[in-house]
């Protein structure tokens, strides 16, 4: 992984490169107080200040240049990252200082992922100097984070099964003193009845299981984090079409967002009781496929008839609700790649958040605006329970037309979490569809900073 480390260094009085950071309305005032090459340089590159513009400025030697960049009104965490990609190998200081926002920024638009090239292309390092050195550490634990989703979800199935999700588990538990259990084979068939069933089609190796991490204080209120993690999903026997299934390397995203948030939790010692848990599975198809019209039961005894075997996430995930809440949680959030119609409604920059309490959604919505990771909340229309009744089982897991998809997923799983336990569910994207200054094509966290600065407001 990048070494941001390397990349954010306190403001010690070096020698850097000044990065100035203009918003449109203040350019005219910045000019008057330039030199007239700098003034001609701005000129001559028609830079207005607009969000992302980018001029490069003259200074008094030929190492001496500078460089401006435009921005918004309201800057975000991607609003510096246009500079990185223009930016000379070097050392800077912006001006003015930067937020900590900005910073990831930075950071994360140096991240790469070149674990398949041969010869991968070397990266010119830009060095930011920052005078806010109590933050430092905080937004290199975060750029590290956002950058382990983006790692596992850029990782192909054949190299990210369950057995690599429970290794990257192990992995953000090291050094930080937590317990990790791995339940499977028979003890998942009979505890865990419908994680073994999606999972049960895939070869030996690839074996479905139950991925759970406790760490912290039994005495701090007790976190339960859950992420979908279905490492590749062919969609069963109502098997995808082949452009549908093409990105379903990317459906464990919301088991990297788990894991990633579950290792900030952990670095920070937040004073939680965590228990991370990820269902990791396989959908695949085979003799032993559950099958459209199975009747399945859950782990907490409500039977579910199949509508749609390319629902499986919502199985899986019931399962692992209800062991949670076995531990009597003060709050559980989820995340999970879990419907297309989410992406319909709202486009893949946005996560449908849903959640049985309004004040955690309040909360989760003020931490989204608070770190440029937005959401968006959808409701738990209870009417819409309707779709998913079953003639023979207590619940369907799909309903039989296309309507309010994402609704009708949230609550499925809303049937396994009792009223009076805060809970959160994001249906998240966990992809970039196109590149963007910071944020390239291919896995990204979405939703992660947001939950993130939720619980730092509320535990930290």
């Amino acid at each position: 992984m990048t070494d941001f480390a390397a990349l954010l260094q306190p403001d010690l009085g070096q020698p850097a490169h000044r990065l100035h950071l203009l918003r449109k309305d203040d350019l005219d005032g910045w000019l008057r107080g330039q030199p007239e090459r700098v003034r001609a340089a701005v000129a001559a590159q028609r830079f207005e200040a607009k969000p992302g513009e980018f001029a490069m400025l003259p200074g008094d030697g030929a190492d001496d240049w500078e460089a401006a960049l435009g921005l918004p009104a309201k800057p975000g965490p991607w609003d510096i990252a246009p500079a990185v990609a223009k930016l000379p190998a070097g050392t800077y200081r912006a001006a003015p200082a930067i937020a900590p926002l900005a910073g990831l920024g930075w950071l994360l638009a140096q991240h790469r992922f070149e674990r398949y090239r041969l010869s991968p292309d070397p990266q010119p390092e830009r060095v930011l100097i920052v005078t806010d050195v109590a933050r430092i550490e905080e937004t290199v634990r975060l750029a590290q984070a956002v950058a382990l989703v983006r790692d596992l979800v850029d990782t192909p199935a054949s190299d990210m099964g369950p057995a690599d999700l429970v290794a990257a588990a192990q992995q953000a538990a090291a050094g930080c003193g937590a317990e990790l259990t791995v339940t499977d084979g028979k003890a998942l068939a009979e505890g865990y009845p419908m994680i073994h069933a999606v999972g049960r089609a895939a070869t030996a190796d690839r074996a479905p299981r139950l991925i759970e991490l406790d760490w912290g204080n039994p005495d701090h209120p007790r976190l339960a984090i859950i992420g979908k993690g279905v490492c590749f999903d062919s969609g069963g026997l109502d098997i995808k079409p082949s452009s549908g299934m093409r990105l379903m390397k990317k459906d464990m995203g919301g088991a990297a967002h788990a894991i990633a948030l579950a290792r900030l939790v952990m670095e920070a010692r937040l004073p939680v009781r965590l228990h991370m848990l990820v269902p990791a599975v396989e959908n695949a198809v085979s003799a032993a496929s559950f099958r459209p019209g199975d009747i399945l039961a859950s782990r907490n005894g409500v039977t579910v008839e199949i509508g749609n075997t390319d629902a499986e996430g919502r199985l899986i995930l019931a399962d692992a609700l209800t062991r949670a809440l076995e531990g009597e949680p003060d709050l559980i959030v989820d995340f999970a790649t879990l419907t297309g119609a989410a992406r319909v409604a709202l486009g893949p920059d946005l996560p449908a958040l849903f959640s049985n309490d309004d004040s955690l959604a309040a909360d989760l919505l003020a931490a989204a605006d608070a770190s440029g990771d937005p959401l968006w909340r959808l409701p738990l229309w209870q009417p819409y329970a309707e779709m998913l009744k079953s003639d023979l089982a207590d619940i369907g897991n799909a309903a039989d037309g296309p309507f309010a998809g994402a609704v009708t997923a949230a609550l499925f799983l809303n049937r396994f979490v009792p009223d009076g336990t805060p809970w959160a569910h994001l249906d998240t994207f966990a992809w970039m569809p196109a590149a963007r200054p910071g944020r390239p094509r291919g896995g990204e966290a979405l939703g992660l900073m947001a939950v993130w600065e939720m619980l730092r407001r509320r535990f930290g």
